[in-house]
């Protein structure tokens, strides 16, 4: 009981707490360092993981409406996004998936995990189902999903600095294709056109990513 009454208080604590102190460090990125201390804080002899998933169950479900809020941006650029995403989100959805499938073949991985890596890089509802359907393991899959968002979101934007994209459709286009949700928050804070066009990538390169990988496999 003390697990789901303190779970989301000490949720929202931890990453408000590293969004106010976060500086631009990857070890005080608000998303993967409260995910690190809670883990950590789990894992302690006191720590009651059912508990806390019982009293989260509110935060799982406010990503619902947070990921249709992501209408309202979209709808306001939709005349900037409707040729660019067409085929630039394609393109990059199935590049993710072929590379990460070819990736696991050279290292020898099983077709298990190949097939729980494979959807790699669109958001939690979508690529739980594909590793589910095609022999992968779906809460490895959750957990990877996961790391490329928080790896996507830090230094994804940086990458583009240094590669000299400067345009928001881009920038956006980039970040939802191969950080889904966690790369279309980071594109909302950039611009709304940014966070449009993120929007939009992710749904398209979440449907893309579930109609190419089991034919890959």
């Amino acid at each position: 009981m003390i697990w789901t009454v303190l779970g989301p208080i000490a949720t929202i604590g931890v990453y408000f707490l590293f969004r106010r102190f976060h500086r631009g460090s990857l070890v005080t990125l608000p998303v993967l360092a409260t995910s690190v201390v809670l883990i950590a804080v789990l894992a302690l002899p006191g720590g009651d993981l059912a508990g806390y998933e019982r009293g989260t169950m509110p935060l799982k479900f406010l990503l619902g409406p947070a990921t249709l809020a992501l209408a309202v941006p979209l709808a306001r650029n939709r005349a900037l996004l409707r040729r660019r995403a067409l085929y630039a989100v394609p393109i990059g959805a199935v590049v993710g998936a072929v590379s990460a499938v070819l990736l696991c073949r050279v290292l020898g991985l099983s077709t298990a995990l190949t097939a729980t890596l494979a959807p790699k890089s669109v958001t939690t509802p979508i690529a739980m189902p594909i590793a589910a359907r095609t022999g992968g393991i779906p809460e490895l899959t959750a957990a990877i999903v996961i790391l490329v968002g928080v790896l996507g979101m830090a230094v994804g934007p940086r990458l583009l600095d240094r590669l000299g994209v400067r345009s928001r459709i881009a920038r956006g286009l980039a970040l939802g294709t191969a950080a889904h949700g966690v790369g279309t928050a980071q594109a909302l804070s950039e611009s709304d056109e940014t966070g449009a066009a993120a929007g939009v990538a992710m749904v398209v390169a979440g449907i893309v990513t579930a109609l190419v990988v089991p034919f890959l496999l």
